[in-house]
């Protein structure tokens, strides 16, 4: 099943790459939040690939 927590952050992330720009900035903050959720939470690996998916979000604001 894996961690929820970054399931549910790689999701956001891809809302929020998606979106609108009218609702990319409540998109873009709740993957965010959810980024930082899932990071105190996670292995080493699932760290990194959060601190990409950060970047992502970085590009795209």
């Amino acid at each position: 099943m894996g961690n929820q927590l970054f399931q549910e952050a790689r999701r956001f992330v891809e809302m929020a790459k998606s979106a609108s720009p009218a609702d990319r900035d409540s998109t873009v903050a709740k993957a965010k939040n959810a980024l930082s959720s899932a990071y105190a939470n996670s292995t080493l690996a699932e760290q990194r690939q959060l601190q990409e998916m950060q970047q992502e979000l970085d590009q795209i604001t």
